[in-house]
């Protein structure tokens, strides 16, 4: 392809990547080489970098797995990462060489999942556009709860009649610097107890970084009695905060906790001028496709339903 060049990541394009990464229109601190590196051990990085001529224009960050490259599996989002300055036009040439580079390395599939539009006031559609256009079709698609902060607020009357009964001086909502009182004392036992499963992250993944990303990534936890009985794990980013992790012990569950954190942080991040409040997939294996406890949870607090659409590529 006439004046581009793809090559795959190196160490040695650690600050370039960073430093693009960091004035791209449809990125977040996700793709930071600090956030895709805590878990190098368990995927194959294959992010590719794209020039013009001698100047980088885009990224992509992915993990090879045999034949087949992954828009990153172990991040959540993904895709094809480019500055406002990139126009349409552009961006099907960059993917030409993206596809190109592929076909030249024997990559027969690509596995693509764009970022939600939420995360992207500038849009961000013109890749899926293209892809499709180039042979990617639809390959999964989930529901991605999140709240519109720019909207009135619609918290069902049922959850603020019982966010009233909440407010119980021995019930404190604390910001803390340590994630390890909510992991070892809430997270670890609840998800064991009620889905016989593990955090994505460790304890020493997510000290890591939090430590790494200070600004980004933060704990609220409540206590009662001096006992923590709930938490929720967030991420933010300049216009979006999303809920990464949340849980109760059986004492918050009776006391309703989750319900008085998430309420006031949804509340908390609304004045503070954040445009969404994300909430995650609510999918599940079962014969609906998605968990009706969670939809019906997080539809209470406010949320609309986005899509988080995955695509499928066959090269060779």
């Amino acid at each position: 392809m006439k004046n581009y060049y793809v090559k795959q990541y190196q160490g040695s394009d650690y600050a370039n990547w960073n430093a693009f990464i960091s004035k791209a229109k449809n990125a977040t601190f996700l793709f930071h080489r600090d956030f895709m590196e805590y878990h190098s051990d368990r995927f194959q990085d294959y992010s590719l970098l794209v020039f013009e001529e001698d100047k980088l224009i885009a990224v992509l960050p992915a993990n090879r797995v045999g034949e087949t490259v992954y828009s990153h599996q172990g991040l959540t989002y993904g895709g094809v990462v480019y500055t406002s300055k990139i126009n349409s036009e552009k961006v099907t040439d960059i993917i030409d060489a993206i596809l190109s580079f592929f076909k030249e390395k024997r990559v027969r599939f690509f596995y693509f999942k764009p970022i939600p539009s939420f995360y992207t006031s500038g849009g961000n559609h013109e890749i899926d556009f293209f892809l499709l256009k180039k042979g990617a079709f639809l390959d999964k698609k989930e529901m991605n709860m999140a709240i519109n902060l720019a909207l009135p607020l619609t918290i069902s009357k049922s959850k603020l009649k019982h966010l009233r009964k909440m407010e119980d001086p021995d019930l404190e909502i604390v910001e803390e610097d340590q994630l390890e009182a909510f992991w070892k004392l809430v997270l670890e036992p609840r998800l064991w107890e009620k889905y016989n499963a593990k955090p994505v992250h460790t304890i020493q993944e997510i000290t890591k970084l939090k430590n790494n990303f200070l600004n980004n990534i933060k704990q609220f936890s409540v206590y009662y009695n001096n006992d923590i009985i709930a938490g929720i794990t967030l991420f933010e980013t300049d216009t979006v905060v999303k809920s990464q992790y949340g849980a109760t012990t059986k004492k918050g569950e009776e006391l309703r906790a989750l319900d008085f954190l998430f309420i006031t942080l949804i509340k908390k991040y609304k004045r503070e001028g954040k445009l969404f409040f994300d909430m995650g997939i609510v999918n599940e294996d079962n014969e609906k496709g998605y968990h009706a406890g969670l939809l019906k949870q997080k539809e209470e607090l406010g949320c609309s339903v986005y899509s988080q659409d995955f695509y499928k590529m066959n090269l060779i």
